[in-house]
């Protein structure tokens, strides 16, 4: 960092890089704090006075002095968390911070960045939805025979996803359409392979798609007194279950064309199944968040550590200080893995917290209130709200304990 004077001035190349580079980061995941915190370390690296707010929706960003500022305003989408292009960013901003890169050289890197091709192709992406689904059957007590129908579930979520990423029609109701399709096809498979929990089948089936890391952040946000994009972020996750619901509401409807369904008998799947779940789902999650190859080895350490942190919480402690004990043992790792390799800390923690938000809650609560299950359903929506701050606060924690990185410290 500079000792040089702050400017007044703020050349538009200069605001532009700043402004971009916040726009990016939004785009490929990062919460408001951490966008503010990065468009305030490279503003001030390069000289400018500047301060800046972001929210789900918007990045506003004041340049010079007060009363005689110019204005920025960057309007930008929810954006979906792309590993592989954070790392891309942090190393960027990373050399910014040192002095290795000017503003025009930024603007071309972030521009680069963007139009680079995932490492994953469609196929195996459409793949591991499946997988990722099948893993998550095992993970809320499904047998053998909910795995592989979650299997199939998931794979036409998969491919549902890949038409909505070339149709902004399609991906305008993508969460209910998809939610419409697994309710209905669970329902057709359970009435042609035997009787299984189609409601297990569902909940698996987008289990991509439920926004509990979402409402996790949005807590976080909330926790750092970020109000506006933790408000913001928690009624978007909210009408996402919602859609969701009403998604399910519509497939059942399948169920009239069909025989009576039987139900299936109790069974416990073998223990086996459930280490191979550990092993197949953090991969998958790596794979749907676009992370790069060597990290993928990273990532399946950190869900095996969320799920064993969060099994001996729950073990000694009750369900809430296991959500809690989990996403300690997740921001600490995380943390050190920062620190240790100078790599963004969202590489190990954002897909170990995927193993433990709350999203099939919430989506519980809300079919429970569809089903006038009225109790039930804020006993349920209550337990969602108590898993994410428990997350939410251990991820805070975590950072008490091992100070994140300069460039980390916005989450």
């Amino acid at each position: 960092m500079t000792d040089a004077p702050l400017r007044d001035d703020s050349p538009k190349e200069d605001v532009a890089f700043v402004l971009e580079l916040g726009a990016s980061l939004h785009r490929y995941g990062a919460v408001a704090p951490r966008v503010e915190q990065a468009m305030e370390l490279c503003s001030a690296r390069l000289n400018l006075r500047g301060q800046f707010f972001a929210t789900p929706t918007s990045i506003f960003g004041a340049f010079g002095n007060p009363g005689s500022q110019s204005v920025g305003l960057m309007r930008v989408e929810p954006g979906n968390v792309d590993l592989d292009k954070r790392c891309a960013i942090d190393e960027l901003l990373h050399e910014t911070l040192h002095g290795r890169v000017t503003p025009s050289d930024g603007l071309a890197r972030l521009a680069a960045i963007e139009k680079a091709p995932p490492h994953w192709g469609s196929a195996l992406t459409t793949l591991c939805y499946g997988v990722a689904s099948a893993a998550a059957a095992r993970f809320l007590g499904g047998s053998s025979r909910e795995m592989g129908a979650a299997l199939v579930v998931g794979l036409a979520t998969g491919l549902l996803a890949l038409v909505a990423a070339k149709s902004r029609w399609v991906a305008r109701v993508f969460e209910p359409l998809a939610a419409t399709i697994a309710s209905a096809l669970a329902l057709v498979l359970a009435w042609r392979f035997g009787p299984l929990s189609t409601y297990t089948v569902t909940i698996a089936g987008l289990i991509v798609l439920l926004p509990g890391l979402t409402l996790t952040n949005a807590m976080s946000e909330l926790a750092l007194r970020h109000l506006a994009s933790g408000t913001a972020r928690f009624m978007g996750a909210m009408l996402t279950l919602f859609a969701l619901a009403l998604g399910m509401a519509l497939g059942r409807g399948v169920e009239a064309l069909l025989p009576e369904l039987g139900h299936p008998a109790p069974s416990t799947p073998p223990e086996w199944s459930l280490a191979l779940a550990l092993v197949v789902a953090p991969l998958s999650i790596g794979v749907l968040l676009r992370a790069r190859p060597r990290d993928l080895g990273w990532i399946l350490a950190a869900g095996w550590l969320a799920f064993l942190g969060a099994r001996s919480g729950t073990a000694f402690f009750g369900a809430d200080a296991g959500a809690f004990t989990g996403a300690f043992v997740v921001g600490v790792a995380s943390n050190l893995f920062a620190r240790a390799f100078q790599r963004p800390s969202a590489v190990t923690m954002v897909p170990g917290l995927l193993v433990l938000v709350p999203g099939s809650l919430g989506f519980r609560s809300l079919i429970a209130l569809l089903d006038r299950d009225v109790v039930s359903g804020i006993d349920t929506a209550f337990s969602m709200a108590m898993v994410a701050m428990s997350l939410a606060a251990g991820l805070l924690m975590a950072n008490v304990a091992v100070t994140p990185r300069r460039i980390d410290a916005g989450g």
